[in-house]
């Protein structure tokens, strides 16, 4: 299945994948394509939290992205899930990259929350996860729980620093959030479970704070 290359950048560290995608915005993918046979929103609630964790490019898009959103989201945060649903692999007809993700479920759950979470995933046979996104603090303290289980995970430097304003993780309630970036040797991998857990252990106690 396709997926993103490392090597497409701008100058100012975004991903060119926008000039790859097929569409521009949510309303002319949803103009082509066909929801329940092409891709499928899921949204579920928590009332209680203040924390979305998100997979906008889910399902057949970015290979298991849904499920570990799915599971880093538990029973104790709000999700959301684009889906891909052809099963050969849908990053060439579905994927709208991360500025330009718009869809309108998507943009109405977090503008309530002020921690947004993005899942995504990256080609890269090691097990590796690159971490961005304009909330700093809560990306430092997510980046030190999962060094201290082994996971090889960069903070900076790297491919997808998530820095755009308009990236679907920095459009919560603060105007900040964490793009959680794994690589495909990750996604099914032994770290797998590791990332999940140090996730869920940071944005738990996030929770007890407030």
């Amino acid at each position: 299945m396709p997926v993103r290359s490392l090597g497409s950048q701008t100058v100012a560290g975004e991903c060119l994948a926008d000039q790859r995608d097929r569409y521009s915005t949510y309303a002319e993918l949803a103009a082509s394509e066909v929801a329940g046979r092409d891709y499928n929103i899921r949204v579920v609630r928590r009332p209680n939290s203040e924390i979305a964790i998100i997979a906008p490019h889910g399902g057949s898009i970015e290979r298991r992205t849904s499920d570990i959103a799915t599971a880093i989201a538990g029973d104790d945060f709000n999700l959301y899930l684009f889906e891909g649903l052809d099963e050969q692999g849908s990053f060439d007809t579905l994927h709208l990259t991360s500025h330009r993700f718009d869809e309108p479920r998507c943009i109405e759950l977090i503008t309530h929350c002020p921690v947004v979470v993005a899942v995504h995933g990256f080609s890269s046979k090691q097990q590796e996860v690159m971490l961005g996104g304009l909330d700093e603090m809560l990306k430092r303290r997510i980046a030190q729980h999962m060094a201290l289980v082994g996971v090889d995970i960069k903070a900076d430097g790297h491919a997808y620093p998530g820095l755009h304003k308009k990236n679907i993780c920095n459009r919560g309630g603060r105007g900040r959030g964490i793009q959680l970036e794994l690589s495909d040797g990750l996604r099914g991998g032994s770290d797998e479970n590791a990332v999940i857990q140090s996730a869920r252990s940071v944005l738990l106690s996030l929770s007890d704070e407030h």
